[in-house]
């Protein structure tokens, strides 16, 4: 279970990041509810990454959340901001995702 509470934190964490660069292009009452968004993605996010932690290493949740939300984000930037997707970055990405899946596979809990 605490590998699921983990892989919805990082779900959260990409939805926080997301709600932060939505919020730097809105203004007004929009502006606001990505505010609030982002105040409920990371309250959500970080009390997966408690009840993973409470089971898994704290290295290994944390290290794994984190990794979830970076790749996530990533992605997200590429499609909702249309941030670069040229070799390199795409080659670390692939490089973190291999890296999550690594950290999965060690860890005995």
């Amino acid at each position: 279970m605490a590998w699921i509470y983990l892989i919805i934190g990082g779900l959260f964490e990409v939805a926080f990041t997301t709600c932060l660069g939505k919020a730097r292009e809105a203004s007004g009452t929009e502006f606001w509810l990505w505010i609030l968004g982002f105040l409920l993605s990371v309250s959500v996010s970080m009390y997966m990454l408690f009840l993973a932690s409470r089971t898994l290493p704290m290295g290994t949740s944390y290290a794994v959340w984190a990794g979830i939300g970076a790749v996530g984000s990533v992605i997200a930037g590429m499609i909702f901001f249309k941030e670069p997707t040229d070799f390199w970055r795409m080659f670390f990405l692939f490089l973190l995702i291999g890296s999550i899946v690594g950290l999965k596979l060690s860890t005995k809990h």
